[in-house]
């Protein structure tokens, strides 16, 4: 494909309350879609937050059957756009624990990749306290899908502090980054691990983010944005419900990567 595909990032503030965040998500991708977004990306938890870490597993869905499943589909099959569900919760063979599932669909509204979060995020700073391990399942298999623009890797929220996932998805276009990182975690950093990804694999990075204080007390860090394989941020949205959005040119990717062959010289 040689001219620039569009894509978006919706940034949330999602709630425990999963019709509202329908509501949200249908609004905000039907903004992308008049601005010209064709493939657009929600944010990890983008259909619940609920009010403790366990509301979660009520909302467990079953592969390939779910309201949260038909939604995606439906949306997609609607605007005719490639859509990345940022995460759902999806049942697990742990009694008590669910995956944290990332899905794709086609314009069409075909489901065509699945990947399960595979690092799970633990933090304790004072009154902070995180462990997602207590209820979610460990994913182990690295995920990409082609898109008409080429390959694009799949990762989630921690996942972006270990690059041998993304060396391991072999040469990619774009990576999708849907997150909620906490205010402390993305403050300190959120936009410099983007960008190192960005550059080492000199592809496109697109991030959306969880951005706001939620109901249940806890405060995400935001910063929605579009990163190209140089590093420059074509696109950031800070705070609060929203969109980024920006295209995949590739002559851009073309020139970065031959004026600095870095993927070709690798030895390891």
């Amino acid at each position: 494909m040689t001219q620039a595909f569009k894509v978006a990032a919706i940034q949330m503030v999602s709630t425990p309350e999963v019709e509202q965040n329908f509501e949200s998500a249908a609004r905000l991708v039907g903004q992308a879609v008049e601005q010209g977004a064709r493939l657009v990306l929600l944010p990890e938890y983008w259909p619940i937050m609920g009010m403790h870490e366990r509301d979660k597993l009520g909302h467990a869905e079953s592969d390939q059957a779910g309201r949260i499943q038909e939604f995606m589909a439906a949306l997609a099959r609607r605007h005719g756009i490639w859509l990345i569900g940022g995460t759902l919760p999806m049942a697990a063979a742990t009694d008590g624990k669910v995956l944290n599932t990332s899905l794709v669909y086609d314009p069409q509204g075909q489901r065509v990749a699945r990947y399960d979060k595979i690092h799970l995020f633990s933090f304790v700073r004072g009154e902070e306290n995180y462990d997602e391990a207590r209820t979610i399942e460990y994913g182990n298999e690295v995920k990409t899908f082609e898109a008409p623009f080429g390959r694009v890797g799949l990762s989630v929220c921690y996942d972006l502090r270990f690059p041998e996932l993304y060396r391991a998805m072999g040469d990619c276009a774009l990576i999708v980054m849907p997150a909620a990182f906490t205010y402390t975690t993305g403050n300190a950093h959120w936009e410099t691990l983007l960008r190192a990804r960005a550059i080492e694999n000199q592809c496109y990075l697109l991030a959306s983010a969880q951005g706001g204080k939620h109901v249940n007390g806890r405060r995400t860090w935001g910063h929605s944005m579009l990163v190209d394989p140089w590093g420059e941020i074509i696109s950031v949205l800070p705070e609060g419900e929203g969109l980024v959005i920006g295209d995949i040119d590739p002559h851009r990717l073309q020139y970065v990567r031959e004026s600095l062959p870095a993927l070709r010289h690798r030895k390891l």
